[in-house]
């Protein structure tokens, strides 16, 4: 494992031509973010606004399972959001399902680019670096990028979905994991539930999309995978289909 202060490298052994990513996989501030803090309570940085639950610990099983390296942000999304594009507006959120975030209120286009600098551009080069070497040796990257979201936003209905599998035009991936998922009856699917993945500027369109390399964006309900058993059960059920259909391309 290695580390910088925007990311993490994990399972760096393998030389799998499939890179798994985790965008939100922690909650951290660094101390370089107002001292530490975003000025919310402990108990709004552990929801959803602040990362992903228990997307890093499911994505290095899968990755394990796949045998294949992994990337992960080693910073909040609330500090800036590297699922999203430089330019879009919401890199930097003042206020989430409800919440102010204080500690960016004040936070000005100088501030942003620092930000931005600082955490945004070093995670997404670690990315290009990652498959640059898989392109080296002549194999065409598959990239995995595990995602989770909360139950139910502030006044809004209960999600129903188990899984979303978020995609754009290309099928490869998606279309045959939805259908391999579907076998299951006691596992509800959502194409493109509860987000799209037809987002232009996010981390699959920048490094994925623009490449042609087959990819996949999975979101997995947070609800599932807040303890180790719940990690390692629906990595399991992801990973099998996932290994499968790899082995297609």
């Amino acid at each position: 494992m290695s580390k910088s202060e925007a990311f993490e490298a994990l399972n760096t052994g393998a030389e799998s031509n499939v890179l798994v990513l985790c965008d939100h996989a922690s909650n951290h501030v660094p101390p370089c973010v107002n001292g530490g803090s975003l000025g919310i309570s402990k108990a709004d940085m552990s929801r959803h606004i602040a990362f992903d639950i228990g997307a890093r610990e499911t994505a290095l099983l899968i990755a394990g399972a796949l045998n294949a390296p992994m990337l992960a942000s080693r910073f909040s999304r609330l500090v800036i959001d590297p699922n999203r594009g430089e330019d879009d507006p919401t890199i930097l959120m003042k206020i989430y399902d409800h919440t102010i975030i204080e500690g960016n209120r004040q936070a000005d286009a100088t501030e942003k680019q620092r930000r931005i600098e600082a955490f945004h551009r070093p995670y997404h080069a670690a990315i290009d670096a990652a498959l640059a070497q898989v392109t080296a040796r002549g194999d065409t990257p598959v990239l995995i990028s595990i995602h989770s979201y909360t139950p139910q936003l502030n006044g809004r209905p209960k999600r129903p979905w188990h899984i979303g599998v978020l995609w754009d035009d290309d099928a490869r991936i998606p279309v045959p994991l939805m259908q391999k998922l579907a076998t299951n009856s006691e596992i509800t699917v959502g194409n493109n539930e509860p987000y799209s993945g037809e987002l232009r500027g996010d981390t699959m369109y920048f490094h994925a999309a623009k490449n042609s390399y087959p990819h996949v964006l999975i979101e997995l309900r947070h609800d599932l995978i807040d303890t180790p058993e719940g990690q390692a059960k629906w990595a399991a059920i992801l990973a099998k289909p996932l290994a499968e259909i790899i082995k297609t391309l």
